[in-house]
């Protein structure tokens, strides 16, 4: 068995992390896939991209928050195999375990104890007013939100071609089930489970406060475009990631992308566990 690792290098102690997960990886006869940049951390000689983990490993181990697993599955791609994450972060919705349990997962990895949730991802595509198009691959959310103005944006949105909403706000986020505990939560949207079929619209900060969110149907497909009267650009973001200047006559395509991640859950680790956790419940 090959499992890929990919370190945050921003990390502090992230080179001991990965000693001692190769360590206790190998202890369990698993042979550990060094992502380039992670390689370079402990000075290997030799490292993988992570776009070609997929031909090579059985699962991928992340090394990091949230931020690192958003980045990682990027990189990874629609490759089919089980992504875990180690947090060696502060929130840790997405991670399978903690940097103290890695004897634990490995021999979970070892005796295939785990369950693997496939969480639903988002395709966006930014249609520009000439007709050029570019597409776009999200795990948490699209947000389209105001630029370097300061000022509340104009924007419409359409469900499935309905006209849903003209929205005064500082933004709006379409966000999966997955990125309802991240920036869509912070925004005052609801917590949705994993293995729910939908996604989550939500306003940031909206001038009416009878603008609130709604879930949608995952099979739906939803547009934004800024309103006429809108004081253009605004900023298209795909995870914190990619940015895109919004004009007058761009308008922004969201659907399910039809390629969910695998990720990896150890035995008894539930979701609903993660939230009395990490929101300090009960």
């Amino acid at each position: 068995m090959n499992v890929g690792i990919i370190a945050n290098p921003n990390k502090k102690g992230a080179a001991e992390t990965i000693r001692k997960l190769c360590q206790a990886l190998e202890k369990q006869s698993i042979a550990p896939v060094l992502e380039t940049h992670t390689a370079a951390l402990i000075g290997a000689d030799k490292g993988e991209d992570p776009a070609t983990f997929a031909d090579r490993c059985d699962a991928v181990a992340v090394l990091g928050g949230d931020g690192t697993m958003l980045d990682a599955s990027n990189k990874i791609g629609p490759a089919d195999i089980p992504v875990a994450g180690i947090n060696t972060g502060n929130l840790g919705f997405l991670t399978t375990c903690t940097n103290d349990e890695l004897e634990i997962f490995a021999k979970a990895l070892a005796n295939k104890n785990y369950t693997l949730i496939k969480r639903m991802q988002l395709r966006a595509f930014v249609i520009s007013a000439d007709g050029t198009e570019q597409s776009f691959r999200a795990l948490n959310e699209i947000t389209l939100a105001r630029g370097q103005t300061g000022r509340l944006v104009s924007l419409d949105a359409w469900v499935d071609g309905e006209l849903l909403n003209h929205y005064r706000a500082d933004g709006l986020i379409v966000a999966t089930t997955t990125g309802s505990t991240a920036y869509s939560l912070s925004a005052g949207g609801p917590l949705i489970a994993p293995k729910a079929d939908v996604f989550v619209i939500t306003p940031i900060c909206p001038h009416s406060l009878s603008n609130r969110s709604l879930v949608v149907s995952d099979s739906s497909t939803v547009e934004l475009a800024p309103a006429k009267d809108a004081e253009c650009p605004m900023l298209f973001t795909v995870d914190g990631r990619e940015t895109l200047e919004i004009q007058h006559g761009d308008r922004v395509k969201v659907e399910q992308a039809g390629h969910a991640l695998p990720l990896l859950r150890l035995e008894g680790r539930t979701f609903y566990a993660t939230l009395r956790q990490k929101l300090g419940w009960g």
